[in-house]
């Protein structure tokens, strides 16, 4: 059984919400997708692959932003996300086995909550973002979220957040080009994982389990520059000294990248990507998953590619089972039907 282990859904009752609201730019994308929110587009997707389930997860837009910074209502909105997603797998497990809880890290208590929950009903893990409203995964008011899931033990599934407010340039307001979506997702990915890193949360709470999407962004392409780069952390900057930080990190920056984080296998149809990201990840600590529904061809390319260039490894059965659905089955401890 292959398991999508990174798929997008928007249940029906928030995308009434993200409608009505009108909100702009990746909330437009949202709304010209139908496979994102219709159900039985979505099943007929599911059903035009063998032995192939997936596992559900909100899209976009961040809830942080989509209420504008009101924690109350965000939670509010996760909480009903959360609640349709046990509807739908519980009428369709054999198309959606499991589903990934939605929080809000700006909700009064960081999500914890919610987080606590959600998993209580049956998720199998909850998804963040890459920055919450500009806010970077290392300020002190979301730890209390990477403590919770620590002793939850249970995965944390991290998806990108980066709109055209986030300027290529100094000199202008906004990122032109889509190059905010194209290129800023990618960075955005390892800039998390960096603050992560370097603000020692990966070492203070070591047993976090974290799925990075899209193989970890521009992570495997740099890891001259995360590896023998950062070993010399310090020597570019002079207002601090860094390598009091150097020192004080249990491992060296590249193992963390390398060994701490999981990544699931969406390239977006692209095979160097995906031989790339093999190269660089452990084994097990990949996931397949396809970034299901969003490609030209309503949901169908990105996952027939995925499941193509996988298939095509040379690799031995037992290992593509792990990256199938058994990597995915050990983190969150679920055993999912053959």
């Amino acid at each position: 059984m292959r398991i999508d282990a990174y798929t997008h859904f928007m249940p029906s009752r928030m995308f009434k919400l993200l409608v009505d609201s009108g909100y702009p730019d990746i909330g437009k994308r949202m709304r010209e997708v139908p496979c994102i929110h219709d159900l039985d587009e979505r099943r007929r997707v599911v059903d035009t692959f063998k032995d192939y389930a997936q596992i559900l997860s909100y899209p976009m837009p961040p809830l942080e932003a989509f209420t504008k910074g009101d924690g109350v209502k965000a939670n509010d909105c996760a909480k009903l996300i959360n609640d349709e997603f046990v509807e739908i797998c519980g009428k369709h497990p054999d198309h959606f086995p499991g589903w990934v809880a939605q929080i809000a890290l700006n909700a009064p208590d960081a999500g914890v909550g919610e987080a606590q929950r959600a998993i209580k009903n049956g998720a199998l893990g909850v998804q963040i973002y890459t920055n919450i409203a500009g806010k970077p995964l290392d300020d002190p008011a979301f730890e209390p979220f990477f403590a919770a899931m620590e002793k939850l033990d249970k995965p944390i599934w991290l998806h990108p957040a980066r709109n055209a407010g986030f300027a290529d340039y100094a000199s202008e307001k906004k990122s032109r080009f889509e190059i905010w979506w194209a290129f800023g997702w990618s960075y955005e990915t390892a800039a998390a994982m960096a603050r992560l890193v370097f603000s020692r949360i990966m070492d203070k709470y070591p047993n976090l389990k974290i799925i990075t999407h899209h193989f970890g962004g521009i992570v495997p392409m740099l890891e001259g520059r995360i590896g023998p780069g950062w070993d010399q952390l310090g020597a570019r900057t002079s207002d601090e000294d860094l390598t009091v930080l150097l020192k004080q990190l249990k491992k060296r920056p590249l193992d963390y990248f390398k060994h701490a984080f999981y990544a699931d296998t969406a390239t977006f149809s692209a095979k160097p990507a995906m031989d790339l990201g093999f190269a660089f990840y452990d084994l097990d600590k990949i996931v397949f998953a396809s970034d299901c529904p969003f490609d030209p061809e309503k949901g169908t390319m990105y996952t027939r590619d995925t499941l193509r260039f996988i298939e095509e490894r040379d690799m031995p059965k037992a290992d593509k089972d792990k990256v199938w659905h058994g990597n995915l089955e050990r983190i969150t401890g679920v055993t999912f039907k053959k």
